[in-house]
């Protein structure tokens, strides 16, 4: 029997303003809000926003959290891409919402085209058409 994994349940992110990096992917983006939870104990907020019907994204904030090691080759995790069928629609509807979008470009492997901008700690999101 293999690895039984049938997707992504969630992608966990830490940011450094906590409502900021709320109203971008909340107001901003448009995901919605599941729940919102203050930890006194730890001075930390979790949120947690559906994406989709099937992944979430769990926004946290930690006092004195370390800034990312470099930008954007460290180890670890390189970016989060959203999938998206309509990818010169959305990238004008995140030019209206005053976010800075990246050229477009075509993956040279699959023909795909796709484009990166960032969250408000400098977090590399791409979209990628399917």
């Amino acid at each position: 029997m293999g690895f039984l994994v049938s997707g992504i349940h969630h992608v966990a992110i830490i940011c450094s303003d906590y409502q900021r990096s709320k109203a971008f992917y909340h107001e901003q983006l448009g995901f919605k809000i599941i729940q919102e939870t203050y930890r006194q104990e730890r001075d930390s907020y979790k949120l947690d926003m559906a994406v989709d019907e099937h992944t979430q994204i769990e926004l946290f904030s930690f006092p004195d959290a370390p800034v990312r090691a470099s930008f954007p080759e460290a180890q670890g995790l390189r970016h989060l891409a959203f999938k998206t069928t309509k990818l010169d629609e959305t990238v004008n509807y995140l030019i209206r919402q005053g976010i800075s979008v990246e050229n477009i470009r075509l993956d040279e492997i699959t023909g795909k085209r796709f484009t990166f901008f960032q969250d408000p700690d400098g977090l590399p999101l791409e979209l990628y058409e399917v």
